[in-house]
């Protein structure tokens, strides 16, 4: 699916071998969602000790607008909060407007645009959400 929805026009970087390092990771999650045998979307979330990084989500093209991203998103988010960890950031393709506006949507803001971070052919938008604020 990452290669359909994702990293359509690159080469493939997450293949099989690589999303099985991300489930063996104890420093990751991999959330999937599926309808009986049908894959319907996936995330894969890094956590440090004060950023998470969302390094893959894909929602099946058939299956969106459907919420299933949110939920995917919300659920790979929940761990950094109750872990403390303040900030998700992730990269979207910069050649892909619905993403940038689903993320927004979910409270992220623009950051920096990262020129050729895709392969070094596609820049990459990156996008921030604080998952809660100090109240000092």
């Amino acid at each position: 699916m990452s290669r359909d929805c994702v990293e359509v026009g690159l080469e493939w970087s997450w293949t099989a071998a690589r999303v099985l390092r991300s489930i063996a990771d104890p420093c990751s999650n991999v959330a999937v969602l599926t309808e009986g045998e049908q894959l319907l979307g996936f995330g894969i979330m890094l956590y440090g000790d004060e950023v998470a990084h969302l390094a893959l989500l894909a929602v099946h093209a058939a299956h969106r607008r459907r919420g299933l991203g949110a939920r995917l998103l919300q659920w790979l988010e929940k761990p950094a909060a109750v872990a403390g960890i303040g900030r998700v950031r992730l990269e979207a393709r910069a050649d892909n407007p619905g993403a940038i506006a689903f993320y927004r949507r979910c409270g992220y803001q623009i950051g920096a645009t990262v020129p050729g971070y895709y392969q070094c052919r596609i820049d990459a938008v990156r996008l921030e959400k604080a998952l809660f604020t100090c109240v000092c």
